[in-house]
């Protein structure tokens, strides 16, 4: 019986990595992410950031020109979150992706 070292496959499985990127790590070769909790987690931040975007602009809409914090510094807090949120949705749209490829 020969030995196999972490990085070979075994029999006829297949590798879902790309044979030109040489795998570093020790983690098994059918290794998967958790999309359940991604998308849980992906989802509660799309709720807070979205309305803390909204929130900060409306914030920053209505404050006045001497209040603290500034008008601009409340921009910055919403175009940060807005950003996040950007970054949400992104995921959801990864995870809704290899969702798909997981069926065929």
């Amino acid at each position: 019986m020969s030995q196999m070292t972490p990085h070979e496959p075994r029999g006829d499985r297949q590798s879902r990595s790309p044979k030109r990127h040489r795998r570093a790590g020790t983690e098994p070769l059918t290794a998967r992410s958790d999309l359940v909790l991604r998308s849980v987690l992906s989802t509660a931040a799309l709720i807070v950031f979205a309305l803390a975007t909204a929130g900060f602009a409306w914030w920053a809409t209505s404050s006045s020109t001497d209040s603290s914090p500034s008008s601009t510094v409340l921009g910055v807090l919403a175009a940060v979150c807005g950003v996040l949120l950007l970054v949400a949705v992104l995921d959801l749209a990864v995870i809704r992706r290899r969702r798909s490829g997981q069926r065929d």
